[in-house]
């Protein structure tokens, strides 16, 4: 079999190209990405994946010019804080995604489909059901720019089955992926030597290890798994359990002073929390795999396995990943933040009185 993988500059499509040129099963191995894979991802390729590096006709030259047989796609941009904004994210999402099912609906020797989706496709509401299962559909749309792409690319990925219902296509709807090498905006929220959490709220997180994640993905592309799936951690951690786990302290604070959080997130390098990921925090969201593990055969770690791993590796007990004095400057921002809340709360008491 010869694949195709997407997103080779980034730690997922990296590793799993990699995984799958170990693989028998696979003669080939293409990684395509519109940045080179820099640092360790490129050495983890060097000599075993045939990577291309360009723009997005040059990603479809490749699905159609190179004979692939199996196309997994891994290239979605998750975060936010991306050089370009919000804008350049929905191009690289949703005008590559529609790009790619236009050059895997032209390849006829193309058999097989993977592709990377999201449980932020269910959103977080306080109108969530407790667990979400496939056929559940989100409860009010997503505020977070990533939630909503995946959304769309799911609906262009219904499409495409419609009309080329020989190809076995798999959409699998991950997790918060966490683990030990796995650098994210989530590891390093738990790094972080005081959490910052929202006052009066407690939810209940799934996440998913990063090994767990490589081994279904592997199996959707060189066995046949069609459909939708979720793939996460059974189990749940509530985020005050999480945060004791890592050794941390959590500081509570109202719900408006997680902006000023994310402020001073981005200033300090940590990387740009998303709506997506701002709302996690406030609701959370768990969701049914009996059907993963009924198909693929294989129970990822539970959720606390995969923390519990991901605080191991990581150290985290021992040393924080946040510059001499910048637990300072979180209490600062988040305190103004506070004001700031406070502030606007007495505004619109005083303009409801006026009203009245």
């Amino acid at each position: 079999m010869k694949v195709l993988v997407t997103g080779v500059g980034r730690f997922l499509g990296a590793h799993l190209a990699a995984r799958l040129a170990a693989d028998p099963r696979v003669t080939k191995v293409i990684g395509v990405d519109t940045r080179p894979p820099a640092g360790d991802l490129a050495r983890l390729l060097r000599g075993r994946v045939t990577v291309v590096t360009d723009d997005l006709r040059g990603v479809v030259a490749s699905v159609t010019e190179s004979g692939v047989e199996a196309v997994a796609h891994c290239g979605l941009l998750v975060g936010s804080g991306i050089r370009g904004g919000r804008a350049a994210q929905k191009e690289y999402n949703i005008i590559g995604t529609m790009q790619l099912l236009a050059a895997v609906h032209a390849a006829p020797a193309v058999r097989k489909l993977v592709v990377r989706s999201s449980t932020a496709a269910y959103g977080a509401s306080f109108r969530d059901p407790a667990v979400f299962t496939e056929q559940t559909p989100p409860t009010e749309m997503p505020r977070g720019g990533f939630a909503k792409d995946v959304i769309e690319i799911e609906g262009y990925v219904r499409g495409f089955r419609r009309r080329r219902p020989d190809v076995a296509t798999t959409v699998l709807r991950l997790a918060p992926i966490i683990g030990p090498d796995a650098d994210t905006i989530l590891t390093r929220y738990f790094a972080l030597p005081v959490v910052p959490t929202v006052l009066g709220r407690d939810p209940r997180l799934q996440f998913l290890h990063a090994d767990d994640v490589q081994e279904i993905l592997v199996r959707s592309v060189v066995e046949d798994h069609q459909g939708t799936f979720n793939v996460a951690g059974a189990g749940v951690l509530t985020l005050s359990q999480a945060v004791r786990r890592a050794g941390r302290l959590s500081m509570p604070v109202a719900e408006p002073g997680m902006s000023a959080f994310a402020t001073l997130a981005r200033s300090l390098g940590l990387g740009e929390f998303s709506m997506d990921q701002l709302d996690l925090f406030v609701h959370g969201r768990v969701v049914d795999t009996s059907r993963l593990i009924a198909e693929f055969g294989y129970t990822p770690r539970t959720t606390p396995e995969a923390f519990a791993d991901m605080i191991a590796g990581r150290r985290l007990r021992e040393r924080g990943l946040v510059r001499p004095g910048a637990v300072a400057g979180a209490e600062q921002a988040l305190l103004g933040g506070i004001r700031a809340a406070r502030q606007a709360v007495g505004a619109a008491v005083t303009r409801g009185g006026a009203d009245v």
